[in-house]
C-alpha cells in the first residue's frame, strides 16, 4: 500500500511539474529582468512565487516578517540576485525601510505579489475559528493591520513608481471567502458557515481595494488583479490539519498544492501596460479554462503520513459526483459531500 501510495505522489507530481513548465515557457519570458516584489516570501506559497520567478530571471525582492528557519531558501533566492528583506508590512517604517532597500539595489519594481496575510488558523492557532461575537476589537485591529492597512500600505509605495514610469502589475492574494451569489435579486455569502471573522472581512476590503485602484491607475499603464487559491497546503497548514486528527476531526478536504498558483500568477504577473486589470480570479477556475487541471489535478499527495491517513480516509467514503465543465464542486455541495462522507465512515464503524 506504501509502495502504490508513493507511486502515485510521483506520478502526481510529475505531472504538476509538466503543467509548471508549460506555464514558465508560456509567459516566463515575459519577466526576464523584471523586478518582482514578493511578501510574505520566506515560506509557503509566497517562497514557491519567489522561487518561480527568480528560476524565469525576474530580479526577485522577497519580503517577510521573519526569515527564521527559511536560509536556505534565502540564500537561494540571494545567489540568483535577488534580495531577502526582514520587514513586518503592519510597520510602516517597515515598509518604509523595505521600499528604500529594493530601490537602492534594483530602482524600480515593476511586479507586486501582495501575498503576506495573518489567516485565522494563525491569529486563532491552530484551529482557526471564532465566532464573531467572541472576536476582541483587539482581533480585528491585528488582524486588519496585516491584511488591509500592511497590503495598501505596500501598494501604495510601489505602484506610485510604476504609474511614475508608466507599467506595473499588482497581484492580491484574497480569498473565496469574500464571494456573494445571487439566485434572483438578493445576495447570499459563498461559505459562512467557515466561521472566518476577522480575516474574511478583510480579505473583502483588500479585494474592493483592488478593483478601484485598477480603475484609477489603468491609464497609466498599471494593472491590478487579485486571485483566490484553492484549499491550499500554506505554511500554517499541517499544524491545524494534525490538530483536527487530534481531536477526531477531518480538516476538510485534501489541500492542493502551492504551485497551482504559478500558472495564472506567471501570465498576471506580465500584464503591465494596459494588459488585463481590475479583475478578480478563482485560481481553479482559471487553471481549469486555460488547460491547467481540475482542482483535484492539483492535489497535495506528499502530506505527513497522519494527516494523509486522515485524508485518505475522508475519500475513500466520498460519494462519487463529478460534473464537466467546473473546476470544483461549490462549498455546498462540497460540504454535502464530506458530510456524506463522514455519515459512510460511521455508517461502516470506521472513526479512525
Amino acid at each position: 500500500m506504501e509502495s502504490q501510495s508513493g507511486t502515485t505522489a510521483e506520478a502526481v507530481r510529475r505531472a504538476q511539474t509538466a503543467a509548471v513548465d508549460r506555464a514558465v515557457a508560456e509567459w516566463g519570458g515575459l519577466l526576464e529582468g523584471q523586478v518582482a516584489v514578493v511578501t510574505g516570501a520566506a515560506r509557503g506559497i509566497g517562497a514557491v512565487l519567489a522561487d518561480t520567478l527568480a528560476t524565469v530571471g525576474a530580479k526577485v525582492a522577497a519580503l517577510d516578517k521573519t526569515w527564521d528557519g527559511a536560509d536556505v531558501h534565502r540564500k537561494r533566492l540571494e545567489d540568483a540576485g535577488g534580495l531577502a528583506v526582514e520587514a513586518d508590512i503592519s510597520s510602516e517604517s517597515d515598509v518604509e525601510a523595505a521600499h528604500a532597500a529594493v530601490i537602492e539595489k534594483f530602482g524600480h519594481a515593476d511586479v507586486l505579489i501582495n501575498n503576506a496575510a495573518l489567516v485565522s488558523e494563525t491569529l486563532f492557532r491552530p484551529w482557526g475559528r471564532r465566532p464573531t461575537l467572541d472576536t476582541t476589537d483587539e482581533d480585528w485591529r491585528t488582524m486588519f493591520g496585516v491584511n488591509v492597512f500592511g497590503t495598501v500600505g505596500v501598494t501604495r509605495r510601489f505602484v506610485t513608481g510604476m504609474a511614475e514610469r508608466g507599467s506595473g502589475s499588482v497581484i492580491n492574494v484574497v480569498s473565496s471567502g469574500v464571494l456573494a451569489h445571487s439566485t434572483g435579486g438578493g445576495y447570499y455569502a459563498a461559505r459562512p458557515y467557515t466561521v472566518e471573522m476577522p480575516y474574511q472581512a478583510a480579505k473583502a476590503a483588500v479585494t474592493t481595494f483592488g478593483f478601484y485602484l485598477a480603475e484609477e491607475v489603468r491609464a497609466k499603464g498599471v494593472s491590478i488583479n487579485s486571485i483566490m487559491p484553492g484549499h491550499t497546503r500554506a505554511s500554517w497548514f499541517d499544524d491545524t490539519a494534525r490538530a483536527y486528527d487530534g481531536a477526531g476531526q477531518t480538516y476538510f478536504m485534501r489541500p492542493v498544492v502551492s504551485e497551482h498558483l504559478l500558472p495564472i500568477t506567471l501570465f498576471l504577473a506580465g500584464q503591465a501596460e494596459r494588459g488585463v486589470t481590475g479583475r478578480l480570479y478563482a485560481v481553479p477556475e482559471w487553471n481549469y479554462d486555460h488547460g491547467y487541471g481540475d482542482l483535484t489535478f492539483w492535489q497535495d499527495h506528499d502530506l505527513p503520513e497522519e494527516v494523509e491517513r486522515m485524508y485518505a480516509r475522508i475519500e475513500s467514503a466520498l460519494p462519487p459526483f463529478q460534473r464537466s465543465g467546473v473546476a470544483q464542486q461549490s462549498f455546498d455541495a462540497g460540504s454535502a459531500m464530506f458530510v456524506a462522507a463522514l455519515g459512510n465512515l460511521a455508517a461502516r464503524g470506521d472513526t479512525e
